[in-house]
């Protein structure tokens, strides 16, 4: 795989349908239909999932791809491939919180390898680069020109004194429960895969999810975090959470930086 033209193509993708999104966010009222699964999907996703899809095919036409909005066309028997959700958050995008991002990842061997995380309504891009290190871009975000960019790594965790990120439209008494098994010095919550850039910049230490998530909602936030020094595991058995499982339906899981003593379920 040519991983400059996957940072290239990626940050392009994102920021392009970025660009979709707030188009339809900042416009008038717009329509919130129901998905098969009770999940909510406007405009906006339909138009970012078309444009991303396009893009990939076209700049790498023998890799398979999944997205969200097209999940059900997809075989199951895959471990290479890329993986989207064009509107991760579309809750916070209808609520018009502007905690939703463009997510777009590589998986490769059934690790996200390479991805890119865009918030649009915040400004921030996080992404891989080339080497596969997580930097977070500041500046104007020109599509044709990578403007400055930092790299981004985890915190050195201190175990008497935790950050913890916990979702902010998927909070529940379980996720309480196991926050609660750790010391905590203070807690934020962020919709979409936001929490797990909140965990690579090192603003959080903790990110546990106890609750239904799909393998395009994790997979770009799980890359830019391990390219941070992060680690994502399963929740169950602290194995290394993987991708390209049956259905595309993750466990439960916990982000983390590497110094946290995790704790059992």
């Amino acid at each position: 795989m040519d991983y400059d033209l996957v940072t290239e193509v990626f940050r392009r993708l994102a920021l392009e349908a970025g660009d979709a999104i707030m188009e339809i966010y900042d416009g008038p009222e717009f329509e919130v239909m129901t998905k098969a699964d009770a999940s909510p999907v406007t405009a906006a996703d339909e138009a970012a999932d078309a444009l991303i899809s396009a893009g990939l095919r076209a700049a790498f036409p023998g890799v398979p791809l999944v997205t969200e909005e097209q999940a059900g066309t997809h075989g199951q028997d895959v471990s290479t491939f890329f993986i989207v959700d064009p509107l991760d958050g579309t809750k916070e995008f209808v609520q018009r919180r502007g905690d939703f991002t463009v997510n777009i990842a590589y998986v490769e061997n059934g690790m996200p390898v390479r991805g890119v995380v865009y918030a649009p309504a915040k400004g921030r891009l996080f992404f891989t680069n080339a080497l596969g290190e997580s930097v977070e871009e500041t500046g104007d975000h020109d599509k044709d020109k990578v403007g400055v960019t930092e790299p981004i790594k985890v915190s050195t965790a201190d175990n008497a004194a935790l950050m913890v990120v916990a979702s902010k439209s998927h909070r529940d008494h379980a996720t309480d429960e196991y926050i609660g098994k750790y010391a905590v010095k203070d807690m934020t919550s962020a919709g979409s895969s936001l929490k797990f850039c909140l965990v690579a910049t090192g603003e959080a230490d903790l990110y546990p999810r106890l609750g239904r998530t799909m393998e395009w909602d994790t997979a770009a936030g799980h890359a830019v975090l391990a390219g941070a020094g992060g680690t994502v595991v399963r929740f169950d058995d602290h194995r290394p959470l993987t991708y390209g499982k049956p259905g595309f339906e993750n466990p439960f899981f916990i982000a983390y930086a590497p110094g946290v003593e995790l704790k059992s379920a």
